[in-house]
This record gives structure tokens, C-alpha cells and sequence, in this order.
């Protein structure tokens, strides 16, 4: 449904991106997500025709989104961080000014503007000025322009951004029961949103792409670079040291004693399993080893230990 091929932008001799390539299935649901300056923010921008790119291509439906813009842009409901507002109008005639604009036969359009007013959890407002609606309900006006026209694709950006928990959760089983009707391409910087929401999840660091698997995969691939629970008898200053000396540990937490007893969390380089040595420096060092256990990480530390580490090998799926 999304087609992303080599794509790179270049602003005053930067590159914004770089051989961006990546795909999105119908009727799934990609988290894509990036620290600021990643180029995110381009690729997206790219992808539903707001500019063009320097190379490469990006294709919406089987159309090419600089060759075939109009074609391409009928295809995608977009929803921007800052939401496409008309604070002057209602919520109803702002539906209404849009579905027109999008092309929505008239007879369609008044059913159309009712189904994404009760989709969004908009009754209450519908009547309003839209200048008098708090942050949160200007963020769901603008993600039902965005369902207007029932579009193939959707591109979210910071879809639950200013909402209140409730309201979260209500979108974010919305953006769920799209799927299989819809393509949802979800940008995010709640890490939490795309484990709860989305099938798959891009990754772009410096302009390239670092990862694209499942939130499952990317945990069990980074496997090494989980954090390592271990209790251990003896002198704690003694035993962190010699934890600190297995080749591969990046960092060795204190999470507290009692009695012998010492506690540590210890974190090792990206794509390096360090179990065995860890067991082995204990043992040589002639402590008492009670218990060792990795502690799965979550989708943000994945995130951050990806966008710190200068080697991306092995974490990107075929």
C-alpha cells in the first residue's frame, strides 16, 4: 500500500535523509519513530505529497506521490502535529468545508461528517466554535478530518498528542479498529502507544533507517543488550568491580544489599551476551552466585539503546 524506495532529501547541502526505504502492507499499522532531527518529520512529508524529495520514490496505493500527486493525496487522510483547524467555524461546517473539499459526493457528505463525529467522540461539541474547544478536542476535529472521505492511508502525527488518559485510550483503540480498512502510518514519541497500537515499527536515527521488525522482534533481536538481574554473596564494592571487568558490560547498577546479599542490574554493549562471563567472573572471584536472569527490555529502552549505539548491524529485518 506504502511503497518507500532509496528515498533521500537534501536541504542546503544536508541530508534531512538518506536511502530511506521501507514498505507498509494494507491494512497495517506502522509506528514510526525518531529522536528530533532524525527525519521523520521529511519522510512523512514526502510520503503525502507536502514536498518533494531529492531522490528516490515513494508510491501510495500503486501511485507515484510526485508523479501522480493528485491521485496519490486522494488516497491519504492526514492528520499533522498542528492540526489544519478553521478556529472561526463550527466542528460540523469545518467537516463539512472539508468533505467538500476532499471531493465527498454530496449525498455522502452529511453521513460521512456523522460516522467521524461519533468515531471521534465528538457529539457534545459538534455545534461549537472550534476557537472555544480545549487542546483535546481540537486534536480529535482534526483527526476526524483526517477519516473524512474514508481514506485508504492514514498518516497520524502525534495523533493523542494533548488528550486526556481516557481520551488516549479512546483513540488508540479507534487507530486499533482501523486496521485490515485501513493503512495507518502512526508517528509517535509514546514509545507505549506503538506497543499497544501498531503491527510493525520503523526506526529512523540521523536520516537512515536502524530497524524495521515487530516491537516483539526488535526486543528478542537486541537479546544481548538486555539488562541482567544478578544477586550475589560477598563484599558489594569487590563483586561490582569484578562485574565491571567481564568484557561486553557497558554499566553495572547497585540495586541494593542485604546482609552478604548485593544486588545488580548490569547492562551490556549492543549485540553482545555476556552471561556466561558474568557467571564465570563470580565464580572466579570466589563469590556466591544465588541468582541470575535477563529482565526483558521495554520498546523505549530498544529505542534508546538503537539511537545511541554507533553499530545498527544485525537489528534491521530482511
Amino acid at each position: 500500500m506504502i511503497e518507500v524506495e532509496n528515498l533521500s532529501k537534501t536541504f542546503n547541502g544536508i541530508k534531512a535523509i538518506d536511502g530511506v526505504t521501507f514498505r507498509v502492507d494494507k491494512g497495517e499499522i506502522l509506528g514510526f519513530l525518531g529522536p528530533n532531527g532524525a527525519g521523520k518529520t521529511t519522510t512523512m512529508r514526502i510520503v503525502t505529497g507536502y514536498m518533494p524529495a531529492t531522490g528516490g520514490s515513494a508510491r501510495v496505493a500503486g501511485f507515484d506521490v510526485y508523479e501522480q500527486s493528485l491521485e496519490a493525496r486522494r488516497r491519504i487522510g492526514y492528520l499533522p502535529e498542528n492540526p489544519p483547524l478553521y478556529h472561526e467555524m463550527t466542528v460540523r461546517s469545518y467537516l463539512r468545508f472539508v468533505s467538500k473539499i476532499k471531493g465527498v459526493g454530496a449525498k455522502q457528505r452529511e453521513p460521512g461528517v456523522d460516522d467521524v463525529i461519533e468515531k471521534c467522540r465528538l457529539q457534545d461539541v459538534a455545534h461549537r466554535i472550534i476557537a472555544k474547544l480545549s487542546k483535546g478536542y481540537k486534536q480529535r476535529v482534526g483527526l476526524a478530518q483526517a477519516l473524512l472521505g474514508d481514506p485508504e492511508v492514514l498518516v497520524l502525527d502525534e495523533p493523542t498528542i494533548g488528550l486526556d488518559p481516557k481520551q488516549i485510550n479512546d483513540v488508540r483503540q479507534l487507530i486499533k479498529g482501523l486496521a485490515g480498512s485501513h493503512t495507518v502510518v502512526l508517528s509517535t514519541h509514546i514509545l507505549p502507544e506503538v506497543s499497544m497500537t501498531c503491527n510493525r515499527v520503523v526506526i529512523i536515527d540521523r536520516g537512515k533507517i536502524i530497524a524495521v521488525d515487530t516491537p516483539e522482534n526488535l526486543t528478542s533481536k537486541l537479546r544481548g543488550a538486555e539488562r541482567i538481574y544478578l544477586e550475589a554473596a560477598g563484599a558489594a564494592e569487590a563483586l561490582q568491580k569484578a562485574l565491571e571487568g567481564v568484557p561486553g558490560v557497558s554499566k553495572v547498577l547497585a540495586e541494593g544489599q542485604t546482609g552478604e546479599v548485593s544486588r545488580f542490574h548490569v547492562e551490556s554493549q549492543l549485540n553482545q551476551d555476556i552471561r556466561r562471563d558474568l557467571a564465570s567472573a563470580v565464580v572466579r572471584g570466589g563469590f556466591g552466585l544465588l541468582e541470575m536472569r535477563t529482565v526483558t527490555m521495554s520498546l523505549e529502552e530498544v529505542f534508546i539503546k538503537l539511537v545511541t549505539s554507533e553499530d545498527h548491524s544485525g537489528v534491521q529485518a530482511a
